[in-house]
């Protein structure tokens, strides 16, 4: 037999259910007999995040921080009735949702077309990159269940000690919830440079997709950050490619993508 590959330091996350048979049928046939890993292991499987209280599944994603390597099982995420099934603490957050809070950056997902497998858009015939911002909005959201007569108010404290406040709704009559979300400007600069970059590595134009005819400073954030990035860095690089970068309303991007032939970036806002 030949000698194994060697490897380096990778961090693996088991998961839930039957993904943990698959990983170890893969690992323990395809992968160990020919490379030489140093696997720095942690178990998400529900059971241990909850008599961890989730520790386990923060010191993976600070491992993965470390060794940069990772590969993560699917986990389950508790509904109420797995908090019963598991007879869990409570019902614990996604765990790819803290991972990525963590870690930061962007997941990218490039389908492979194979010629044998028929297409939901039969004119798809490059694949189509999208690019998910991981950090922030609803992943880092703060929900509340609000009772008959409060109201909601949104209150910021700044710098100097000022406060302005926001009116958000008067629940006088009824109950109701409320929900309060953020993301940051170096977090989607980061989205950007990352978007970007992967653009100029396939030579595909890109395209950023938000709703910012209703979120006008929320949505608008990410396309003016987005647009400062394109023209202080990439416009130059774009056009000597040929290629562009546009922001689209997200209703026009889904109109865009299922009529076109594929073959672009699209960076997608949570």
């Amino acid at each position: 037999m030949p000698e194994k590959i060697k490897g380096g330091d990778i961090v693996e996350m088991q998961g839930d259910e039957m993904t943990r048979i698959i990983w170890d049928l893969i690992k323990e046939k395809l992968i160990l007999p020919f490379v030489d890993l140093n696997i720095h292991f942690f178990d998400l499987g529900i059971q241990h995040r909850d008599s961890t209280n989730d520790q386990v599944t923060i010191d993976a994603a600070n491992a993965t921080l470390k060794y940069n390597v990772a590969v993560k099982c699917a986990t389950i995420t508790p509904d109420e009735a797995r908090v019963e099934e598991f007879k869990l603490k409570q019902m614990w957050k996604s765990p790819n949702g803290t991972i990525r809070n963590i870690l930061g950056g962007t997941v990218f997902r490039e389908p492979i077309i194979l010629k044998n497998i028929p297409r939901l858009v039969p004119g798809w015939t490059q694949p189509i990159v999208i690019g998910r911002h991981a950090f922030g909005d609803q992943y880092r959201a703060t929900d509340v269940v609000i009772p008959e007569g409060s109201k909601m108010q949104l209150l910021i404290k700044k710098p100097d000690g000022q406060t302005d406040t926001y009116d958000v709704f008067d629940f006088k009559n009824t109950a109701g919830v409320g929900m309060c979300m953020y993301n940051h400007d170096e977090s989607i600069r980061g989205f950007a440079h990352s978007c970007f970059q992967y653009a100029l590595m396939k030579k595909w134009p890109m395209y950023l997709s938000t709703k910012n005819t209703i979120l006008k400073k929320y949505d608008g954030r990410f396309k003016d950050i987005f647009q400062e990035v394109y023209e202080k860095d990439y416009k130059k690089q774009f056009d000597e490619l040929k290629i562009w970068y546009e922001h689209r309303l997200i209703d026009d991007m889904v109109a865009q993508v299922i009529k076109s032939s594929g073959g672009m970036v699209w960076a997608c806002k949570k």
